[in-house]
């Protein structure tokens, strides 16, 4: 008879209670940890519930504790360029990693949409969910205020603001950059430019940010015609890049502060017939997959995605059990993760060199800082 009730199918309290001979609540006791039951009647419920082979019903246990056990992931929009940790795919699988070895279950929710937002804040005020993890979400996006107005604990996952006052896991955008045009430095460039999205995102300005602290800590004159801002697309990218090429004909080098900056900028470089990484060095921002296949593969800084989504979790389940629904009057110190630059044949090579090779002066370094790209 075991796992199975009187009917044949699952177990019920009702019949571990009969079976145990205590009452129906003296069994939601022994089930749920709860104190004040004997040892001798805990026993035998306990006994109750192997032999039938009871299992709790999990909706209706975070019912009686009014918790919903799951958390929401919340995404404005997972293809945008600047997504905090490169990869949406490995922010996720880092959340469910540090799901995993609990009983909270992980929804999913695309909020990109204003009919998507207006169903997801119903579902939040609705107290489906205990918390919410909230990834790329920009200055204006109400979301983040909603949770906190309705007192459920939230942790953002990238900044909004140098004085974001919700507790964060981010990135450290300026180091990234700032690391990458250090590279470039260190590959004898002299005239190195910089383009990046629109400066009304703070990720944004960190980037910018790490470039001009790179520059000076060099002892370099930043030059502001060296500097685009751009839409942060492949298209953006290859019109800033042609602009430069108008204003500064001499550049030797790009960092561009994503990805599909970088894939616009190398096309435009080569329709204005510059060799890369022979006339021009070019570094981007985020190692996405694309980075590794383009010709000659992208340098370009690695976020850490997994990682991101691990530390997320964890704050927002420490912020779940000591009932912190609300953000501090002084706020909270953001969690910066360090990233990693991956040097690939995008940059490594001395100026007049071939194009699309890691030949010149030598192998590309499998050590240090600057480790070898996959």
């Amino acid at each position: 008879m075991t796992g199975h009730g009187r009917s044949g199918g699952r177990p019920t309290l009702e019949e571990v209670a009969l079976r145990a001979g205590v009452g129906r609540g003296t069994v939601s006791r022994v089930v749920n940890g709860s104190p004040g039951v004997s040892a001798r009647t805990r026993a035998a419920v306990e006994a109750a519930v192997a032999e039938l082979g009871y299992v709790p019903h999990r909706a209706a246990r975070a019912l009686a504790a009014d918790r919903a056990d799951a958390v929401a992931l919340v995404v404005p929009d997972p293809q945008a360029p600047f997504f905090p940790g490169g990869s949406f795919v490995e922010v996720v699988r880092g959340v469910g990693a540090a799901l995993a070895d609990t009983d909270v279950q992980l929804v999913l929710a695309l909020a990109g949409g204003e009919r998507e937002r207006r169903r997801l804040e119903g579902f939040l005020s609705g107290r489906r969910v205990d918390g919410v993890l909230l990834v790329a979400a920009g200055a204006g996006d109400p979301l983040p205020e909603l949770a906190v107005r309705l007192g459920i604990p939230a942790v953002l996952g990238g900044c909004r603001s140098a004085a974001e006052t919700l507790p964060s896991v981010d990135c450290d955008d300026r180091e990234g950059a700032a690391a990458a045009v250090r590279h470039l430095l260190e590959r004898g460039r002299r005239a190195i430019a910089a383009i990046t999205g629109p400066l009304d995102a703070y990720g944004d300005r960190r980037r910018l940010e790490g470039y001009r602290q790179a520059l000076a800590a060099a002892g370099r004159p930043v030059d502001e015609l060296l500097i685009s801002a751009a839409d942060p697309t492949a298209e953006g990218g290859r019109q800033a890049v042609r602009e430069l090429l108008e204003r500064r004909p001499a550049l030797d080098a790009v960092f561009a502060a994503c990805d599909p900056l970088a894939v616009g900028a190398l096309a435009g470089l080569r329709a204005a017939g510059r060799r890369i990484p022979g006339d021009v060095a070019l570094a981007g921002f985020g190692d996405t997959a694309a980075a590794r296949y383009l010709d000659p593969p992208l340098t370009s800084v690695r976020q850490p995605g997994e990682e991101m989504g691990r530390a997320m979790a964890r704050l927002l389940l420490e912020r779940i059990a000591a009932g912190r629904g609300a953000p501090g009057a002084e706020g909270e110190e953001p969690v910066l993760l360090p990233t990693r630059l991956v040097v690939r044949g995008s940059s490594w090579n001395v100026p007049g060199g071939g194009e699309g090779n890691a030949e010149g002066p030598g192998p590309l370094p499998r050590t240090g800082a600057f480790p070898q790209g996959e």
